[in-house]
């Protein structure tokens, strides 16, 4: 399924994967990880509303944005990444955090741009921005020694804009001081109980941002990411925002 939204068509392509389209570029956000590129996600339970996965090899990306290193996955940039392309990262990417066995982006063949958290860069036409994407630390979002999951410093969130119209995507991140005053049109929040924004923080934010559209992504992808969609969509429908979801 896609949605169509002024001159931007956008397709949730599962976990943190978002597909945006003008008649000028195509722009990823977090492309890949637990196999929901590759056809071998499977949902933690039956009937769980998500993308189904397919075997995703677009190669049409102008643009890849990638906001920390959870989301960083080399294999899913090359799936959908065009030769030419131009892969925007957060510069405190560090694959030697990770367990898993992750290239270094000097090693990857593309063009890499690496942003601070309040960056502002032309790729292209394409303006792109980075807004700060962390948890709290007297929020809730903390591991058991009390420390955030998503420090801050180690992760951002992205603005384009695509023939005038602004896609934000937070990242991983609460809901912070600042985001509400973002011009956006389409805000595509990170939808889940842990790790990041809940429902009822996403709502929230939609009600003080005021967008034209809100599409929730990120959940569901498996267990601690389970969110009720509909409850969400019904929230913010509520508030009077205009609000779709993108699945199967």
């Amino acid at each position: 399924m896609t949605v169509r939204h002024d001159n931007v068509t956008a397709e949730w392509l599962g976990y943190a994967t978002l597909r945006l389209e003008t008649g000028d570029a195509v722009v990823y956000f977090d492309p890949g990880r637990y196999g929901v590129l590759t056809g071998e996600w499977e949902p933690h339970e039956p009937g769980v509303r998500h993308p189904e996965p397919r075997d995703y090899e677009a190669r049409d990306g102008d643009i890849v944005c990638v906001t920390h290193v959870h989301h960083y996955d080399p294999d899913g940039i090359r799936r959908v990444a065009k030769p030419d392309a131009t892969v925007v990262a957060f510069e405190g990417i560090n694959v030697h955090e990770s367990d898993r066995d992750l290239e270094r982006f000097a090693d990857l063949e593309f063009e890499v741009r690496e942003v601070s958290m309040e960056d502002e860069i032309l790729v292209g036409d394409t303006p792109v921005w980075t807004v700060p994407a962390y948890n709290r630390e007297d929020g809730t979002n903390l591991r058991p020694d009390g420390t955030p999951i998503h420090p801050k410093g180690f992760g951002c969130g992205f603005l384009v804009s695509l023939d005038g119209t602004r896609v934000f995507w937070p990242g991983d991140s609460d809901v912070l001081d600042g985001h509400a005053e973002l011009d956006v049109s389409l805000f595509v929040p990170t939808l889940a109980p842990n790790d990041t924004m809940d429902r009822h923080e996403a709502a929230d934010l939609a009600e003080a941002m005021d967008p034209d559209l809100v599409l929730p992504m990120h959940y569901n992808t498996f267990e601690s990411l389970a969110a009720d969609d509909e409850a969400f969509a019904a929230d913010v429908a509520s508030r009077h925002i205009p609000v779709v979801l993108d699945r199967d």
